[in-house]
């Protein structure tokens, strides 16, 4: 084979290798492995509580497209959103937010039946959430590598026979990170909504029982 026609293939297969490589590389990207994180339920309560006869309905949470999502928002300036890299929530923030508000219910022992509509309990009472914030975010006078995470939910509680709000009120707190890794920024979301879900929980047990007592209805 001549040289010149050696030149002319590899010059002739050389495109496709390259071609080849970038493609793999692209491989090599979207195999890159993903931390996925959960959030755990609040199992203490407050002894005081009223113990319920009513069943309630926890809805799926309502959120903006910046929570909406299984990526977990940082906020490095008020106007700004990112997400942490290589770091995701094992599903999307409103329905981890449902399940845990369901199982937390449940860990406080005061409340007979409680789950989502989508498994047709009939509900005595609705709580019904806007999940208003739900991200880390860099304190303007902290230094730059510094996070807090701040969770609030707006909890309305209605009552599914006369269909009325019969409260509403939110519920917020705001938790430092050891540092911007992602397992730190985690654990703060999950003290975070532990403490949010417990003062919320605890409300809505109270509310509840209150309601019923008033219009004199098996608690």
């Amino acid at each position: 084979m001549s040289m010149r026609i050696t030149k002319w293939i590899s010059g002739a297969i050389m495109p496709f290798l390259l071609a080849g490589c970038a493609g793999l590389s692209s491989l090599v990207e979207v195999a890159t492995p993903t931390d996925l994180y959960t959030l755990s339920p609040k199992s203490t309560f407050s002894t005081s509580l009223p113990r319920l006869k009513s069943q309630i309905v926890v809805d799926q949470p309502t959120a903006t497209a910046l929570v909406d999502t299984n990526q977990i928002a940082v906020q490095p300036t008020p106007l700004q959103v990112q997400y942490l890299p290589e770091a995701r929530w094992v599903d999307r923030a409103p329905l981890i937010v449902q399940a845990l508000m369901i199982e937390s219910f449940e860990n406080s022992g005061k409340v007979p039946a409680v789950g989502s509509s989508a498994i047709g309990l009939r509900a005595d009472y609705l709580i019904v959430t806007d999940i208003r914030e739900f991200q880390a975010f860099v304190p303007q006078t902290a230094e730059p590598s510094a996070l807090q995470v701040d969770v609030r939910l707006n909890i309305k509680i209605i009552d599914a026979f006369s269909d009325r709000i019969i409260a509403s009120r939110s519920f917020e707190e705001i938790v430092p990170s050891k540092s911007d890794a992602a397992a730190d920024v985690a654990n703060a979301f999950d003290e975070a909504l532990g403490d949010t879900m417990r003062d919320a929980i605890e409300w809505s047990i109270r509310a509840i029982a209150k309601n019923v007592a008033s219009q004199d209805r098996p608690i």
